[in-house]
C-alpha cells in the first residue's frame, strides 16, 4: 500500500492556497483507518474501529461495504494505493457478496452480518438481544449504487458488479398507493421476512406471491434515503413519477401539517403530471428547502454519487449551498461554537446520536446541535405559537465528515473549519479525523466510522479526481434516466443578504 502520509503530502508545496495538499493529505490518512477496518479474512469492512486502528467492530452493513468500495476506488483514483490492490480489494468485496445470506426472493441484503464470518448477526454482541433479519431499502441503496459504480471503475468486474445488481429488485419497497393525493408512491423503509413484534404490514414483493412484512412508514422527504430512489429510477425499477412523490416540505393546509417545523411558503407546481407543493423554510434571511433532521449528511451524501448539483441546476444545486451557509451561520453566528459542521456521529459521551441544526429540518423535534439537546420553535401562523429563541446553548457536537461534505460549496470556510478542529480540538489520530468532538468540554469520540470515513473519501475523490464517483455512478445510462427528471425542477431558494 503506497500510503502518503499527512505531513508528507502537507510538505508538497510551501503555499497551499488551495489546500489541495491538505487534502491530499486528510486522504491519505483516512484510507489507513478505512484499512484498518477490513478483516483480512473476508475482505469487509467492520462497522468501526478503534482510534489507534487495533480494534474492530463485530458488525457490518452494506452502507459500510459500499462505503469501503467507493473509498477503495478514490485511494486507487488518489494514488495512494496501485491498481492491483484496489482490484484485489474489490473482488474479495464481491467475492463475499456473491456468497452472504440474503432475501432469496427479492436479492435484498440484510442489514447486519459479521464481517469476519459473513454470517447474519442474529444477536447483538454487545448484549446478546436477538436481531431481526430486516432488509432496508437505504442499506440496499447505497450498496447497488456502490455496484453500480464498480461496473464503470473497474471493466473487468462489470459482469460480476452486474449479476449482483441484476438480482436486486426495489419494486420491493415500493408502495404505489402511499401518496394517493399525488397519484404516486413512496419506498417504505424496509422489510423483515419473518413478521416482527411491533408495527407491520404484510406486502406482496413485486405482485410474484411471496409475503414479505413491510414497515409501516414510507419515506416521504427528501433526506439521504432518496438514494433509492435513484437507483431505483435508473435501473427502471421504481417509476419516474415517484421522485416528485418526495414532499419538499409539506403543503400550507390550514392547520393539517402544523405538526411540521415552521410554515412553509411556495406555490402548487406539476411535474411529470404530479402537483408538487414546492415549498420553503426560512432561517437567517435564507430560504432553503429542508430536509428531515436538519442534518449535513441527509442533505449532501446522496450528492456524493449523483451529481445533484449538475443534474438539477435549479433545485438541489440552489439548496446545497444555502444548507451549508445555514450551517455555517448555526455554528458561528447563531450557536457561537466557533465551529460547525452537525450531522449523526458518534456521541463523544458513548453511543451514536443525531445532530443537526433544528431549523433546517421539517421535524418538529429535529436533531439539534449540542448534548443539552437545545431547540428551537418558530410557530406555526394560526396554529402553534412561537417559542422564545436559546438564550444560549450548551456543549456542541461537530463532525468532521461534514466539513467534508460541504467541501464543493464552501471549500475555503470548511478547510478553515477542518483545521481549527485538527489544531485545536485535538480531533485527529492515525486514521484522521476522528469521529465527532464537542467544542466546549473538548470530549472527543475517538473511532473512526466506516460511514462517515467513507463519505470523507467519497467528498475528496470528487473535490480531488475530476469527480471520479459522480463519473461512475452517472453513466450515459444512468444519466439518461435520472437528468430529465430531476433537471426540470426548480425551487424558490435564496441566499442570505450580502452584508
Amino acid at each position: 500500500m503506497r500510503v502518503i502520509s499527512g505531513l508528507l503530502a502537507l510538505s508538497l508545496t510551501t503555499t497551499d492556497i488551495s489546500g489541495t495538499s491538505t487534502l491530499y493529505g486528510y486522504a491519505a490518512d483516512t484510507w489507513r483507518s478505512m484499512a484498518a477496518m477490513v478483516e483480512p479474512a473476508t475482505g469487509i469492512p467492520a462497522d468501526k474501529v478503534t482510534g489507534d486502528l487495533k480494534t474492530r467492530a463485530k458488525v457490518t452493513s452494506p452502507t459500510n461495504i459500499s462505503a469501503y468500495v467507493w473509498s477503495t476506488l478514490t485511494a486507487r483514483d488518489l494514488g495512494i494505493i496501485g491498481p492491483a490492490d484496489a482490484r484485489s480489494r474489490v473482488g474479495k468485496v464481491l467475492s463475499a457478496l456473491e456468497k452472504m445470506e440474503r432475501d432469496a426472493p427479492t436479492g435484498q441484503y440484510y442489514n447486519w452480518y459479521d464481517p469476519a464470518t459473513l454470517r447474519l448477526v442474529r444477536t447483538w454482541p454487545d448484549n446478546g438481544d436477538p436481531v431481526d433479519l430486516f432488509a432496508s431499502s437505504v442499506d440496499n441503496g447505497w450498496l447497488a449504487a456502490s455496484l453500480m459504480m464498480v461496473r464503470n471503475a473497474m471493466p473487468g468486474f462489470a459482469g460480476r458488479a452486474g449479476r449482483l445488481l441484476g438480482s436486486m429488485n426495489f419494486k420491493a419497497y415500493y408502495d404505489p398507493a402511499a401518496r394517493p393525493d399525488a397519484g404516486t408512491g413512496l419506498l417504505r423503509g424496509g422489510f423483515w421476512p419473518v413478521k416482527p413484534a411491533g408495527c407491520s404490514i404484510p406486502t406482496d414483493y413485486a405482485g410474484t406471491g411471496t409475503t414479505v412484512y413491510s414497515t409501516c412508514h414510507t419515506y416521504g422527504s427528501p433526506s439521504e434515503t432518496r438514494i433509492g430512489t435513484y437507483v431505483g429510477i435508473a435501473l427502471g425499477q421504481l417509476p419516474r413519477e415517484h421522485y416528485y412523490g418526495l414532499y419538499r416540505t409539506f403543503p400550507d393546509i390550514a392547520c393539517d401539517w402544523a405538526w411540521q417545523d415552521q410554515k412553509p411558503v411556495g406555490s402548487w407546481k406539476e411535474y411529470l403530471g404530479i402537483k408538487v407543493w414546492e415549498g420553503t423554510y426560512g432561517y437567517r434571511g435564507m430560504r432553503y428547502v429542508p430536509n428531515w433532521g436538519g442534518s449535513m449528511f441527509e442533505e449532501l451524501m446522496p450528492d456524493l454519487v449523483v451529481p445533484e448539483a449538475r443534474w438539477a441546476p435549479r433545485s438541489w444545486g440552489r439548496n446545497h449551498p444555502v444548507f451549508v451557509k445555514a450551517q455555517i451561520a448555526h455554528g458561528l453566528d447563531e450557536a457561537k461554537y466557533g465551529y460547525w459542521g452537525f450531522s449523526p456521529a458518534n456521541d463523544p459521551r458513548g453511543g451514536y446520536r443525531e445532530y443537526g441544526v433544528d431549523p433546517l429540518g421539517m421535524q418538529s423535534d429535529g436533531y439539534t446541535s449540542d448534548e443539552e439537546r437545545t431547540t428551537t420553535d418558530p410557530g406555526y401562523e394560526g396554529c402553534r405559537p412561537a417559542q422564545p429563541d436559546p438564550v444560549s446553548y450548551g456543549d456542541g457536537v461537530v463532525t468532521p465528515h461534514a466539513s467534508f461534505l460541504a467541501l464543493p460549496y464552501a471549500r475555503k470556510q470548511a478547510l478553515e473549519n477542518l483545521a481549527k478542529i485538527r489544531s485545536n480540538l485535538g480531533a485527529y489520530g492515525p486514521g484522521g479525523f476522528y469521529d465527532s468532538v464537542a467544542v466546549r468540554s473538548g470530549a472527543v469520540s475517538r473511532f473512526y466510522l466506516a460511514l462517515d470515513q467513507g463519505m470523507v473519501m467519497a467528498a475528496l475523490g470528487n473535490v480531488l479526481a475530476g469527480d471520479n464517483l459522480h463519473r461512475y455512478f452517472g453513466s450515459s445510462d444512468v444519466e439518461a434516466k435520472l437528468r430529465p427528471v430531476m433537471e426540470i425542477e426548480e425551487w424558490d431558494v435564496q441566499s442570505p443578504p450580502a452584508n
